[in-house]
């Protein structure tokens, strides 16, 4: 591998150009390809980030060598074919959160990336942030007592879109949990674990996209509150609560700049600003990873994305979810 590690985009919405964005702050990272279905918007793409190598077609980038890492950031439900043709290419790969449609899919992905030895990692890019990572440690430790109860939000207005364009299709994978739910759900398995069980109550559109879902965790010793949708907008915070404290996660809190503690009648604010978007992170975790010759993240592991997709599997069967590619 060169001094750099050398990235190629498949799939140039607006998420690929934030992450674009944020790579030309990575010093070890470099953008040689850009691939979309349409050779203008990959012309275009390659121009505003000085790209050398630009594609109408994925196959092309998988087949450069000079691409060590493929970054999938596709529509959903076409994440896990993307994602395993890159890696029967021998590229590592970092794919766009949800890692796939369903667990059989991921199964099937992370099989495909230990079959060809190569990196794969779910861009799960909260996991990394400043913030979370910060969270996480202090609730490990005991800080604020034994947790009780998880409360968290993600919500965009999005009743107004092309009901054709992804958010509102079905035959896309559209619809608010995927989309969004998929953060609060993490939040709370990252902390929490695996819930002991799931309720989850939906509305739809009438394109038949699911537009709200409300949740419910349970644990032994704790509940979660979760909600997602396209019918409203909230301030998206979260809080955590234990015994001995509360953490409140400021807005937007799944790309939060940081937080507060509260305990005995004293507040702590922490101030942990992302370097960039926030993408930034997630990408020195690849590289990391990829130096040392690993297979997969010990911080966001196969094994977790795998998990976080079998709750999301099980509050798509609570709550009535399904897509209609899934029924052929």
């Amino acid at each position: 591998m060169a001094n750099k590690v050398r990235w190629g985009i498949v799939g140039l919405g607006r998420i690929a150009k934030l992450f674009a964005e944020d790579l030309q702050l990575v010093k070890d990272a470099e953008l040689v390809a850009v691939a979309s279905h349409s050779l203008e918007r990959a012309e275009a793409f390659a121009n505003t980030f000085q790209v050398q190598n630009y594609y109408d077609n994925y196959e092309s980038l998988f087949q450069d060598e000079l691409v060590d890492v493929v970054y999938v950031a596709t529509l959903h439900h076409t994440h896990a074919a993307v994602s395993i043709a890159a890696m029967n290419h021998g590229k590592h790969v970092l794919c766009e959160k949800p890692v796939a449609i369903n667990a059989l899919e991921t199964r099937e992905m992370i099989a495909t990336a230990k079959a060809n030895q190569v990196f794969f990692m779910e861009a799960f890019w909260s996991r990394f942030n400043p913030s979370i990572v910060k969270i996480k440690e202090l609730v490990d430790a005991d800080e604020i007592g034994k947790l009780r109860y998880i409360n968290a939000e993600f919500t965009f207005y999005k009743l107004d879109d092309d009901p054709k364009a992804r958010s509102l299709n079905v035959d896309l994978a559209g619809g608010s949990l995927l989309d969004m739910g998929v953060y609060p759900i993490f939040l709370s398995y990252l902390l929490l674990g695996i819930p002991d069980q799931v309720l989850a109550k939906s509305k739809f559109f009438n394109t038949g996209a699911e537009i709200q879902t409300s949740m419910i965790f349970d644990y032994s010793e704790a509940q979660v509150v979760l909600y997602s949708g396209f019918a409203n907008n909230t301030d998206m915070k979260a809080k955590i609560c234990g015994e001995e404290g509360e953490i409140f996660i400021h807005p937007i809190w799944h790309e939060t700049q940081g937080f507060t503690l509260v305990k005995n009648g004293w507040r702590k604010t922490y101030d942990l600003p992302t370097t960039g978007k926030g993408f930034t992170h997630e990408i020195m975790e690849v590289h990391s990873c990829i130096a040392k010759n690993g297979l997969e993240s010990t911080n966001w592991s196969h094994e977790d994305s795998l998990s976080l997709i079998q709750v999301v599997d099980r509050v798509r069967t609570e709550a009535g979810i399904e897509f209609t590619f899934e029924r052929q």
